[in-house]
């Protein structure tokens, strides 16, 4: 096989990027490390291959070390008022028991059994309603009434200090007798399998787990299974999907549709609500009707502009 002109492969050499020419950094300490790296060669006119400097040479106030580069994605997601982080390491610990955490206020983040200083620094940041954690990601909520490019870089700042610091992002402490779960119960994968399901139970789970759960991952948030009655399957949607308008539309057109395909005992699919969203929903719709009584039944919520019921005098 005729060899590559020696000029050829000088210009090609001359016009590559320098990224091209390094050598690895395993290569460059193990010569370090055997005194056999070699000087500093001068160009000439009869010589045009690449050299390797000293590595001495980069030293400044220490030994050569190699840096890692941290890079912190975001992803938007279906909802407006959530943004996902993807710092590309464990949020989670390691064989953790749930497959998410959700911390829905400042007390939350600091009551076992698994209080989280970057959750309460996040929800620290005015404006921030609610932060997700999945295994590796975590998603952070807003109020609707702030902007994201007030409070995003902050978010963004704490997270990566708390990545790059390296501690603990879930910390783990013993519920004492009395304690309620600060977290709402996430001890478990409501989704796993239990010797004591039904048959049905065990295939609406296991559609929820393969072909539901990861779409909704995708879409910084996750899924609870609460139960099966009467033909009713009791679920509720966490992170991103909890507060996303187009939550009712996943359950009815996108779970519902699929288990009752699938599945013919499943009648529908029921989301629930904790006590205190219960609550709020209520509160809602009492100041809803009230703006409509004294606005007329033209007024609309939450479309904004004249004649509606945002714009409506109380």
């Amino acid at each position: 096989m005729d060899q590559i002109p020696r000029t050829i492969m000088h210009s090609a050499l001359r016009s590559a990027p320098r990224s091209y020419l390094r050598i690895p950094a395993q290569v460059a300490r193990r010569h370090i490390s055997s005194g056999t790296a070699r000087p500093v060669q001068s160009h000439t006119a009869n010589t045009h291959r690449p050299t390797l400097r000293n590595p001495s040479s980069y030293r400044r106030n220490g030994p050569f070390i190699g840096r890692r580069s941290l890079f912190i994605a975001t992803e938007n997601t279906p909802n407006a008022d959530a943004l996902k982080f993807k710092p590309h390491t464990r949020v989670l610990p390691e064989n953790f028991s749930s497959p998410f955490l959700e911390y829905m206020s400042p007390r939350a983040t600091l009551a076992p059994p698994h209080p989280s200083p970057l959750a309460a620094q996040l929800l620290s940041v005015d404006g921030v309603s609610s932060v997700f954690y999945g295994a590796d990601y975590i998603t952070v909520t807003k109020d609707s009434g702030t902007n994201w490019a007030h409070i995003k870089p902050e978010v963004f700042s704490l997270i990566t200090e708390a990545v790059t610091t390296g501690k603990e992002i879930v910390n783990t402490v013993k519920v004492k007798a009395g304690e309620e779960d600060g977290q709402g119960g996430t001890q478990s994968d409501t989704l796993a399998q239990n010797e004591s399901d039904s048959e049905v139970v065990q295939m609406i789970k296991e559609l929820l787990d393969t072909r539901i759960r990861p779409a909704i991952q995708e879409d910084g948030g996750d899924i609870d299974f609460r139960g099966f009655t009467d033909g009713w399957v009791m679920l509720k949607l966490r992170g991103a999907c909890r507060t996303c308008d187009s939550s009712t539309v996943t359950l009815r057109n996108g779970i519902e549709s699929m288990l009752m395909h699938y599945i013919e005992e499943v009648k529908g699919v029921q989301q629930v609500m904790d006590q205190e969203e219960q609550i709020a929903m209520e509160e809602f719709a009492r100041f809803e009707e009230k703006l409509k009584q004294q606005k007329g039944s033209q007024a609309v919520a939450s479309t904004g502009g004249k004649g509606t019921l945002d714009s409506a005098e109380a």
